[in-house]
């Protein structure tokens, strides 16, 4: 829909995590959201947004929440003289084959940003965007104090704590110096890989949405299956966290706030004995939805 010169779009991030990889549905070979105007003829935004996404990925979508309106002037518009505003919504589905009419497949959140996964410790790519931001400081020295204040807290440097939820500002650090594609930069140094206009940005986005609200809702049973073992939730945790976590108090806590049951069936797990399967408890889910629960992010 075209009003005035404003076009509306609707745009997905569609998270799936599977073999403890946290991936996003894509179109155009792994550079494209999946995204569509929003028509007349669609009841709502969400109703829009699941025929968009069911046209070219030919994938179901479950659970929906709406994430950002992004409406920057400066956006890159395929619209001549015009404007485009795409409201974009978080999906979390269990992944299956994309079989869509617009080159769909699924891609690992850390191909487009390989300094987020903390899980083996920190990432030796950070030693690199340490050094081309410290001489992005050093460009300007009218601004150099606020410039390196920014750099060390957006990503844990020279003291500061490494907080996984700034998934956005450390993607708009590298936008704003110049070090990754999309800014249009003649800098040869680019990290990450890049997406058409801001899409990257919009990934980013729902990044760090999803990695603040596994904290106090359960959305992450939006990914499992319908049974499960303690460990593969905690995988599937911090996949999303980027982080590896303490495995006694994931167990405590998930016991504790009485989120899962027994199913009476086991798993054989790697290298060990068989491992209790359980599921969600759907009861506790409408409790803790309205109440609000935690899901343990205790680092080792």
């Amino acid at each position: 829909m075209t009003i005035g010169l404003a076009h509306a779009e609707l745009i997905a991030v569609l998270t799936a995590v599977t073999g403890h990889e946290p991936r996003v549905m894509t179109v155009r070979s792994g550079e494209v959201l999946p995204s569509g105007p929003f028509e007349l003829g669609h009841r709502t935004l969400q109703s829009g947004l699941r025929e968009w996404v069911q046209e070219q990925t030919a994938h179901p979508v479950g659970y929906l929440e709406q994430l950002y309106t992004f409406a920057d002037r400066d956006r890159n518009n395929e619209i001549l003289g015009g404007r485009t505003i795409s409201i974009s919504y978080l999906g979390l589905v269990r992944e299956q084959a994309a079989s869509g009419t617009g080159l769909s497949g699924w891609h690992g959140w850390y191909e487009y940003f390989p300094w987020e996964d903390h899980r083996n410790g920190r990432p030796a790519i950070i030693d690199d965007i340490a050094a081309r931001l410290g001489d992005w400081i050093d460009s300007d020295g009218g601004k150099c104090d606020p410039r390196r204040r920014r750099v060390d807290y957006a990503f844990g440097l020279n003291g500061a704590a490494w907080n996984e939820d700034l998934v956005l500002q450390r993607y708009e650090l590298l936008y704003e110096a110049g070090f990754v594609q999309e800014a249009g930069s003649a800098e040869p140094v680019r990290f990450g890989r890049p997406m058409f206009a801001d899409h990257r940005r919009i990934l980013a986005t729902g990044m760090a949405r999803l990695r603040a609200k596994i904290k106090y809702r359960p959305v992450v049973f939006e990914l499992m299956p319908e049974s499960f073992t303690l460990l593969q939730l905690q995988r599937t945790v911090e996949a999303l966290a980027g982080l590896t976590l303490h495995k006694q108090n994931f167990r405590r806590l998930i016991e504790q706030q009485d989120l899962v049951e027994e199913t009476g069936g086991t798993e054989s797990e790697t290298g060990g004995r068989p491992a209790k399967l359980f599921r969600f408890r759907h009861a506790i889910r409408e409790e803790r939805e309205l109440a609000g629960t935690k899901l343990p992010l205790s680092r080792n």
